[in-house]
């Protein structure tokens, strides 16, 4: 039985998996140093100095690998992600989480996930398969789980809750509008012109950023620069590997593992133990990203087709061929 035509297929998979774990894991120790750095930084000159960093490691990056300017196809893309999730996000998250608890605000901007589904769903022509549906919603019970659970009493206000929702809007339409980019434009492109669209729209906290960084003690810095080269750089990059290679519905569906990993963060580098809720709602969202990411026996059957038969191609791989 000839399986050459497999092995690549299934060495790209494994690869899109492994760049999305980097990414999940990055962004759920960004909650971590965010906490750490937003006691001495404001919102927006944390989001600034965040983005200053991401954008100084991704061009040097970029000079070393002689990456040139995306194509004119994916500036639309690029620059809608930008002002949406790499500036507005950035900003109402930092804006948010001073407003409410952690608890409400992992609650609150989770629905993204659900906003992906289904604006890719209308805009990308995404597939809403069941066992993704089924994982999604077992992931969201167990992020209204977590948040519940690390909810303190009188810690959330109506504007903080609205900030939330806002920067979890924005992020949605931040995926959905770079899914396209990355049709026609690399991933590090894609990320670097888009952390430098969001750097250019914060620049008026400059003035905040530079009074501040005067004050703040080492360590808030040394998260700031952490946030901007590694949940920044790195994670949106190895993000946009992944999501070049599959939907945005299940990318989005992945990012259900971040509240899991931030309560085992919390419990590891701040000594907060979590309870036993939050422990489950950090098992219910483990469980509902392998879910949502599984496939159904008789669709591999179907991928792997008759002895000696090339699988059948993905649509975005028969995309790619088209071009």
């Amino acid at each position: 039985m000839n399986t050459s035509p497999s092995r690549p297929d299934r060495r790209a998979e494994l690869l899109a998996a492994g760049a999305a774990a980097v990414t999940v894991v990055l962004w759920a120790s960004a909650f971590v140093s965010i906490r750490s750095a937003g006691d001495a930084y404001s919102p927006g000159a944390l989001a600034l100095g965040r983005l200053l960093a991401g954008v100084l490691a991704l061009g040097v990056i970029c000079l070393v690998r002689r990456e040139g300017w995306p194509p004119r196809g994916a500036w639309r893309g690029i620059a809608i992600s930008g002002v949406l999730w790499f500036g507005f996000y950035m900003v109402a998250l930092n804006w948010g989480e001073q407003q409410v608890d952690a608890g409400t605000a992992a609650l609150v901007v989770n629905t993204g996930p659900i906003l992906i589904a289904l604006l890719g769903a209308r805009l990308l022509g995404d597939p809403m398969p069941p066992r993704l549906l089924a994982g999604m919603a077992v992931s969201f019970a167990g992020a209204v789980t977590v948040g519940l659970s690390m909810s303190g009493e009188g810690g959330s206000s109506v504007l903080g809750v609205v900030l939330c929702l806002l920067a979890a809007v924005a992020y949605a339409g931040g995926v959905v509008a770079q899914k396209p980019a990355l049709g026609s434009a690399s991933p590090l492109q894609v990320t670097t012109f888009g952390c430098l669209v969001g750097a250019v729209l914060c620049l008026p906290f400059a003035g905040q950023l530079v009074a501040e960084a005067a004050d703040a003690p080492a360590s808030a810095t040394l998260n700031m620069v952490y946030l901007g080269v590694f949940p920044t750089a790195l994670a949106f990059t190895t993000w946009a590997y992944a999501l070049s290679r599959t939907t945005a519905s299940r990318m989005g569906a992945t990012t259900y593992a971040a509240p899991a990993l931030v309560v085992l963060m919390s419990w590891l580098f701040l000594g907060e133990v979590p309870g036993l809720l939050t422990l489950v709602g950090g098992v219910l969202c483990l469980a509902g990203v392998a879910v949502s990411r599984s496939r159904s026996r008789s669709r591999a059957a179907a991928r792997g087709g008759a002895p000696g038969a090339a699988p059948e191609p993905r649509p975005e791989e028969a995309a790619d061929s088209a071009r």
